[in-house]
């Protein structure tokens, strides 16, 4: 019998404090003040490991509000990257839990095509560009693609104002083209809600109004711009495909597999030159 394919359903932001455990397959809700709210779906084989997961996240809030941007989240990899051999076709992928995810959940389509994962979950914009340099210059890829904006509408940790994750976007635009790094900019996935804060109001309105001024930027630049929305909305309201997510935010494998060819067709048109 196959087994069920352990697929994480969301990481954000949270306000209480609660940990709530389910039998057969699990759904492990673990909030607390100032910090991460943690989501997996799995299986009960998994329960140990995602118990000692929780223990370690609880027991290190005080090291995470001295790293607020994670800047230490890949430093370890990172020195590893750079002790390698300089890789003239690595791509960097900076993002939040939906890179980080993709990472999980299809780690030989970013071994077989020299994608280094970049994301951290529950980020907004403005954490991406503090860690901008540890995470994205200095591995010196070929280029970055850079996705964002879902926590930012979804109010993780400050009231959303577009024009400041517009700016967030242009900066990290600006240092990665200072520093030789071709920049791929693409659309914040579709999403009608976000079960974690439902107190976010049109959300599909400021999804497509943030997409249409990244889009506008891409275009200014002569920057390469990925579609991921219009490729995995199902209808006018703007949620995503329901067979492309399980919580109506992150996408599954199939989700996952929709994006690949439309993030390897920018890939591949640079990467080749």
């Amino acid at each position: 019998m196959a087994q069920p394919i352990a697929t994480p359903v969301f990481l954000s932001e949270g306000r209480s404090n609660s940990l709530t455990f389910f039998t057969g397959y699990i759904e492990i809700i673990c909030t607390f003040e100032g910090s991460k709210q943690i989501t997996f779906f799995d299986s009960m084989k998994r329960t140990l490991l995602i118990v000692m997961l929780l223990w370690n996240i609880l027991g290190g809030q005080e090291a995470m509000a001295q790293d607020w941007a994670g800047k230490n989240r890949y430093h370890q990899s990172n020195l590893e990257l750079m002790s390698r051999e300089a890789d003239p076709q690595r791509v960097v992928l900076m993002g939040n839990s939906i890179t980080e995810f993709w990472m999980e959940t299809h780690p030989q389509f970013f071994a077989d095509n020299h994608l280094v994962g970049r994301g951290i979950g529950g980020q907004e914009s403005y954490e991406m560009l503090a860690r901008f340099r540890q995470d994205v210059l200095a591995l010196s890829p070929r280029a970055v693609v850079i996705n964002c904006g879902t926590n930012d509408i979804a109010e993780n940790f400050c009231p959303y104002d577009e024009d400041i994750t517009m700016d967030n976007i242009k900066s990290m635009t600006e240092l990665a083209l200072h520093n030789g790094i071709t920049v791929i900019l693409s659309s914040v996935l579709p999403c009608d809600h976000f079960i974690w804060n439902r107190s976010v109001r049109n959300v599909p309105q400021k999804i497509r109004s943030l997409n249409a001024r990244i889009m506008e930027l891409a275009e200014q630049l002569s920057l390469p711009y990925i579609d991921y929305y219009n490729a995995m909305v199902y209808n006018e309201g703007g949620a995503i495909n329901p067979a492309y997510s399980e919580d109506g935010v992150h996408p599954n494998s199939l989700g996952y597999s929709v994006m690949e060819p439309l993030l390897l067709d920018q890939v591949k048109k640079i990467t080749k030159h």
